[in-house]
């Protein structure tokens, strides 16, 4: 099969989405073993096409990455306008894969998305309006045109049948896998000497981190750090000028592994999510979790991690003080958690979908 993936959100810096991407292409170049003709798609500004190319580093895939200004407007135009059709630009196809960004038309083949959460259908409050539009639009686009539909984790598929009425036999699970460099082997960062928790989001208000703060609080602050790795987003930024407290901000993916390594313990107490990949990757890396109770992030942590309810700061930080004490047990089941997700079962995952599909 030729088939062309939008890799569109890999145009600004990564986090959960864009390594998604990166990560179930690395997984399907080594499930096809030369057998399909991948290809990475997306019209980019300059800069944008320098990320992709950055990010698409050492990826063997055929790259289509047109530069043109104002790339997101013109992927809008795009996707509204229905023409002209993708293989005009991109040559014949058997599968289209497209992102959030564009879902612009196609005169043949498969036609395939990819839905990670449906948050700005569920909590709109909790995304800019920007999103809400988008993914809108795209959600209404999908469901009626698409053949396949892949999702992140079974908790998300469930709900695309529910609440967009896509057909389940549509609908295919390819969970995210993690990369070979989250090991418990390796650097670890040394914060001075101080024991700390670790937190990696970006900070927006489904993350939560106003009410991990108000849990640290209740913490002895003299003995453990909180530690908060992510870019500012949007919305009201948590309180992060406090006594104990040190703020990285956005941090390369290559360095994420050492901050998880030198962590006492891992808390991500997200209101909301499609999967959840931070939390396997940290139990990758040998550090005990401290994780939402949501059901969207039960297929992330089985049943090695300690669950809290994200809303309540007391329970979050008796869940840290847990997690402090049972740490070699929740190691031991955490890197056996994490080693069922490996980016080459994703990319099996995507590969059988089509192939069904197209049978």
């Amino acid at each position: 099969m030729r088939i062309v993936v939008d890799v569109s959100p890999l145009s600004h810096e990564r986090t959960g989405v864009g390594n998604y991407i990166r990560g179930s292409l690395v997984g399907m170049v080594e499930a096809s073993a030369g057998a399909d003709e991948l290809v990475a798609f997306a019209p980019a500004s300059p800069r944008g096409k320098r990320e992709i190319e950055s990010a698409l580093d050492g990826v063997a895939v055929e790259r289509r990455l047109p530069v043109l200004p104002g790339a997101h407007a013109l992927r809008t135009a795009w996707s509204r306008a229905g023409a002209p059709s993708l293989e005009r630009i991109v040559g014949p196809l058997d599968v289209f894969h497209f992102s959030d960004w564009m879902y612009p038309p196609q005169g043949g083949g498969l036609r395939s998305t990819m839905v990670h959460d449906l948050v700005p259908l569920h909590h709109p409050e909790w995304v800019h309006a920007r999103t809400r539009r988008m993914h809108g639009a795209k959600y209404r686009h999908a469901a009626e045109v698409c053949d396949v539909v892949i999702v992140n984790s079974r908790f998300t598929g469930d709900d695309v049948v529910a609440t967009l009425g896509v057909d389940p036999a549509k609908v295919h699970v390819a969970y995210p896998g993690v990369e070979p460099g989250f090991t418990q082997a390796g650097e670890r960062l040394d914060l001075d000497g101080r024991r700390y928790a670790l937190t990696v989001a970006t900070l927006e208000p489904r993350k939560n981190l106003s009410r991990l703060v108000e849990a640290y609080a209740r913490l002895d602050g003299d003995a453990l750090s909180l530690l908060v790795v992510g870019a500012a987003g949007w919305g009201d930024q948590p309180e992060l000028d406090a006594p104990g407290i040190v703020r990285l901000g956005y941090t390369p993916r290559e360095d994420l592994p050492r901050l998880y390594r030198g962590a006492s313990v891992f808390v991500y107490p997200s209101l909301y999510e499609g999967f959840g990949m931070p939390v396997v990757e940290a139990m990758a890396c040998g550090v005990p979790c401290v994780v939402s109770s949501h059901p969207s992030l039960d297929e992330a942590c089985g049943d090695a991690a300690v669950r809290a309810d994200p809303n309540n700061a007391a329970a979050i930080a008796a869940a840290i003080e847990r997690a402090l004490d049972e740490r070699e047990e929740l190691v031991a089941r955490g890197l056996e958690h994490a080693r069922r997700f490996t980016w080459l079962e994703n990319g099996r995952a995507h590969l059988a979908a089509w192939q069904g599909a197209s049978a």
